[in-house]
């Protein structure tokens, strides 16, 4: 059976001490601890936690080894990102974001799920996305929210 790869930026990470995302950002979670998803992140991700609390760092530890994957940063993957930048769809303040969009695109996870509406789960920004990945030779991208994407069973 095939377990779906689901890409998790640094805000699902966060959301399990964050009042308003807890509930999913957890649930989402309990399905990678229990082998039902493969959580995937990036160097980024791993960058970003670098100045997170001790707690939120020690959130990605909790899932065991073997339903785990981690990007590492390449070439294709920064020209991706940069391409999306040239295209406008994110600034050079996003610019972690775009690496978390092309991160994803270019190890074809099922999904991206995040809780940053302002630059990643925002219709708008998805379509301009998949359009740039559509053009570079890249597949459609899926993003959404926990919420979308746990299990319930």
């Amino acid at each position: 059976m095939h377990k779906p790869r689901i890409y998790i930026d640094t805000s699902v990470i966060g959301g399990c001490f964050d009042a308003e995302f807890k509930l999913w950002s957890t649930l989402l979670f309990e399905d990678f601890i229990s082998g039902k998803k493969i959580a995937v992140i990036s160097e980024t991700t791993l960058e970003e936690l670098t100045d997170a609390p001790i707690d939120v760092k020690s959130q990605i530890k909790k899932i065991p080894e073997g339903y785990l994957e981690v990007i590492e940063l390449s070439e294709e993957i920064l020209l991706l990102a940069n391409d999306y930048m040239k295209s406008g769809i994110l600034g050079e303040k996003s610019r972690e974001d775009a690496l978390h969009i092309a991160s994803a695109t270019v190890f074809e996870v099922d999904v991206i799920v995040s809780w940053n509406f302002k630059h990643i789960v925002n219709l708008d920004k998805i379509r301009k996305f998949n359009a740039v990945n559509l053009l570079k030779g890249y597949r459609y991208i899926d993003i959404r929210t926990p919420m979308e994407v746990i299990s319930y069973e």
